[in-house]
């Protein structure tokens, strides 16, 4: 018991630490990114006193003159002294920092840039309060609280099977420490069998598994918020441009028209990004027993569409799920087959086998087979979707895909039997007691 405790506690501590140093690298990484940037501006002689960081997470941002004096700032460090008396040397301009209590309160991480090698050389400072990095902490108990039941499990084990598994840990302690932020696809090797370190092994992996689709979970909201809403924010710029141009042109009520739907159009992308961006992190926690069919009925009561709905709701039919995300991903295959039906739309909801089936159809043009995978995607609009529907987000469908995958199902769309689309969300049903 006492050795594989020696032996499992210190492989614990290997893996949470390399995981720390992994959020601290990273954090790191967006630091550097960002003082190079305000560097940049200052070379190009843009440098503006309210500085608007460019990296996401990095709020903290400074330019601090010879004399240690704020020349810029950031709104969130405005107002503050510098974030580090640390003043980096000519011939080493750049330096990684933590701080902590003085002279901000709490602990920072933060890079330091001296913009020259001149005296009168100005230092960037860009930093993010530790405080913010919480998953490190999550990540170090699971990895404890895993490690610890290994060691309960471990007690029967002789001195002879402990020297047989300790031979594989140079091997995974080599592995983890080659895996970076950059690259979370790597993977500890794992020995064969069931013993405390394959077990570890494995265990590494599974972390290193969800902490890679976390991350990919970030960037991918980053990469969609920066594609998607790039193009209004153009737009708005444009607008306000030729207003100040060509004041005496401009009509004021109708630019304010204009710039309000623009400005609409961004608050429905945000709130659908922020909400595939939460469907995974709510949906264990928040489930429930539901009858399928009578929250459809409820559904289609509170609306007023344009078309008439025919259904077919059988009752019994109980799933576990979040209530307000199965509404949300109703509401979305509906709101579809009400901008794209003719004349009327369908609505079904049965029980098959060990599964629950809810469809919405519709007829009009259908989905193409070439399709139907595609449609699910994100910021995905086909090309008869475009000229009907010029204001939504491209993410309903999207939003109905990751509800289901959330919950265990599937979802898939095919033609329906008036000519039109058929859209499928399958989910397991509940264990009724």
């Amino acid at each position: 018991m006492l050795i594989t405790a020696l032996v499992l506690v210190p492989m614990a501590l290997i893996v949470s630490t390399v995981i720390q140093q992994m959020f601290a690298d990273s954090v790191w990484h967006d630091t550097r990114e960002e003082v190079s940037a305000v560097a940049a501006a200052i070379h190009a002689g843009h440098l503006s006193k309210v500085l608007v960081p460019v990296v996401p997470g990095i709020d903290l941002v400074q330019v601090v003159g010879p004399s240690r004096q704020v020349i810029a700032a950031s709104h969130a460090a405005k107002g503050q002294p510098p974030m580090s008396m640390v003043w980096p040397a000519p011939d080493d301009p750049i330096k990684d920092l933590q701080t902590c209590g003085n002279p901000q309160p709490g602990c920072l991480r933060l890079t330091a840039l001296r913009v020259g090698a001149t005296p009168s050389s100005s230092v960037v400072y860009a930093g993010q309060r530790a405080a913010n990095i919480q998953s490190t902490g999550f990540i170090a108990t699971l990895v404890g609280a895993q490690t610890a039941a290994l060691i309960a499990l471990a007690g029967w084990t002789s001195w002879k099977v402990v020297g047989h598994t300790l031979r594989p840990v140079d091997s995974i302690r080599s592995q983890l420490a080659q895996i970076t932020f950059k690259n979370l696809s790597g993977r500890v090797p794992e020995p064969p069998g069931d013993d405390e370190v394959a077990e570890l092994a494995r265990t590494a992996n599974r972390t290193l598994g969800r902490l890679e689709q976390a991350v990919q979970v970030r960037r991918q909201f980053v990469t969609d918020a920066s594609h998607e809403l790039r193009t209004p924010l153009a737009g708005l710029r444009l607008q306000l441009e030729e207003a100040q141009m060509h004041p005496e042109d401009t009509q004021l009520e109708e630019l304010l028209d204009r710039m309000l739907g623009d400005v609409e159009r961004l608050q429905q992308i945000v709130t659908d990004l922020l909400y595939l961006a939460g469907v995974d992190a709510t949906a264990a926690a928040l489930r429930k027993q539901i009858d399928l069919g009578e929250l459809v009925r409820m559904a289609l009561d509170q609306r007023t569409d344009r078309l008439p709905t025919k259904v077919s709701l059988q009752n019994g039919v109980i799933v576990n799920a979040v209530p307000s995300q199965l509404n949300r991903a109703l509401a979305n295959l509906l709101d579809n087959a009400q901008r794209h039906g003719e004349h009327t739309v369908a609505v079904e909801v049965y029980q098959d086998a060990t599964t629950a089936v809810l469809t919405v159809s519709d007829d009009g043009a259908g989905v193409a087979h070439a399709d139907r995978e595609r449609i699910f995607e994100r910021f995905t609009r086909l090309d008869a979707s475009r000229s009907r529907d010029r204001g939504g987000t491209g993410l309903g469908l999207a939003i109905a895909s990751d509800v289901a995958h959330a919950h265990s199902g599937s979802i898939n769309v095919g033609p329906s039997a008036a000519g039109g689309a058929r859209f499928e969300l399958r989910l397991p049903l509940a264990d009724v007691l």
